[in-house]
């Protein structure tokens, strides 16, 4: 979509989208196929020869050959297929405004569809948006409808379904449809891309198609599905409650926490290799799906720093659930030796949990168990009740468990049971080396 002059001068040059032109800008000239806008601009986008997209604003352009006259294709929405994509937005449906340089959700999964027609060669597709959104944007009720989306898939004969979201916010999503959606009768696969769909280092095209192959499998859980290493390739499968985004920018930013990945996967040498235990499907319906989307969305999720300051703990009363992103094996500032210059905030946790708010402790590290028994710190927080001694959860599962547990029992007692409770894998008996 370009502004209404723009649009003017191009049925006078007889210039459509796809066709190749010249543009000239001063004493430089740039040739390319013109691109479509997702808004009214006066800026002109076409994409070079080198496979980059650029922008410029300029009055003098010219039709250099006519594209491939398009055919006219049925709606993604109305075809039928056995793998279900939905989209949800992020960067690997995203495009570069190239005004501001601002990368925004834009491509739809039939879009992507079109755009990659190996992936029909994988397994018949049918592709739907549910939201366009960056991901830092995500919220609870988005979690719920995907849940709902991804049921209703299901339910209308998908034999596993693909979620194309945003890489910054996708393991707490991928972590509370591992909670809503129990006994998975097929796949569930996050894929996303570290780079926008129109940069030639992107890597859209390789998750996207690896993801679609592994909703093939005989995998029947909730898995995340992207790069393995800086090349292309082959990729990972996260399990969605371990998984853990640990790079800003780089194309293998995903790894699995405290585990090894369920399996690599490499749709052009047709493989998927099994890597560690997995949850798989049946061929006697046994798997039948458990939906449940009540969530909690009162829950806080805390960094404990040096300098916290005991009225921010304070400060949280009003909320139903507290998750502590705490030091080492689980620790806050307790000072059981009674410095002078230190500012413990043990009190005004004990007063959180008294009052009956349930109180969670999860790792800064990361990696490895929490362990409550080996400082006195630990064994200060176990005393007044905070849960999570002995688990080895990442802050966000920690923080999508007890929003879903807080959703069903406010009993505090049963609210810690259920959250030392291994219901997806979440929590392990054993720590790897």
């Amino acid at each position: 979509m370009y502004s209404s002059a723009l649009e003017s001068e191009f049925k006078k040059k007889g210039l459509s989208i796809g066709d190749r032109v010249r543009l000239k800008q001063g004493t430089r000239v740039y040739e390319g196929l013109l691109m479509p806008r997702a808004s009214k601009s006066s800026t002109i986008v076409i994409k070079l020869d080198n496979g980059y997209n650029i922008g410029i604003t300029t009055s003098e352009f010219e039709l250099v050959k006519k594209g491939a006259k398009k055919h006219q294709e049925i709606p993604c929405h109305d075809l039928k297929g056995e793998i279900s994509i939905l989209g949800c937005g992020g960067t690997i449906s995203s495009k570069v405004e190239y005004t501001t340089g601002a990368v925004y959700p834009a491509i739809s999964p039939c879009e992507l569809k079109k755009a990659f027609p190996e992936i029909e060669k994988i397994a018949t597709i049918r592709a739907k948006q549910i939201f366009a959104l960056l991901s830092e944007d995500m919220n609870s009720r988005h979690w719920q409808i995907a849940a709902e989306s991804i049921q209703n898939e299901i339910k209308d004969g998908a034999k596993g379904v693909v979620l194309m979201h945003g890489t910054d916010t996708m393991t707490y999503t991928s972590a509370a449809i591992s909670f809503m959606l129990q006994n998975l009768p097929v796949p569930i696969v996050f894929v996303g891309a570290q780079r926008s769909s129109d940069r030639p280092s992107s890597e859209n095209e390789m998750n996207l198609l690896n993801a679609v192959y592994a909703a093939k499998s005989e995998l029947a859980e909730v898995a995340v599905c992207m790069h393995a290493t800086s090349n292309d390739d082959f990729c990972y499968l996260h399990r969605g409650v371990r998984a853990r985004k640990m790079h800003t920018s780089a194309r293998a930013a995903f790894q699995t926490i405290n585990g090894s990945p369920l399996a690599s996967v490499d749709y052009k040498s047709k493989t998927l290799k099994q890597l560690s235990p997995f949850r798989k499907r049946t061929d006697n319906g046994s798997n039948k799906l458990e939906v449940d989307t009540k969530i909690n969305e009162n829950v806080a999720l805390v960094y404990v720093h040096p300098n916290i300051k005991p009225k921010l703990i304070s400060s949280l009363s009003d909320y139903d659930g507290v998750v502590l992103v705490g030091t080492g094996l689980g620790h806050v500032p307790t000072n059981p030796f009674g410095d002078e210059n230190a500012k413990p905030i043990l009190k005004e946790l004990e007063q959180l949990v008294k009052s009956g708010i349930s109180v969670v402790m999860s790792p800064q590290t990361i990696c490895g168990r929490l362990n409550f028994n080996i400082y006195t710190a630990g064994r200060l927080l176990g005393d007044i009740g905070v849960i999570g001694n002995g688990a080895d959860w990442t802050p966000e599962t920690a923080f999508v468990k007890l929003s879903w547990v807080l959703g069903h029992e406010k009993n505090q007692k049963k609210v810690a049971e259920e959250m030392m409770a291994n219901m997806v894998g979440e929590l392990s008996e054993r720590s790897e080396f």
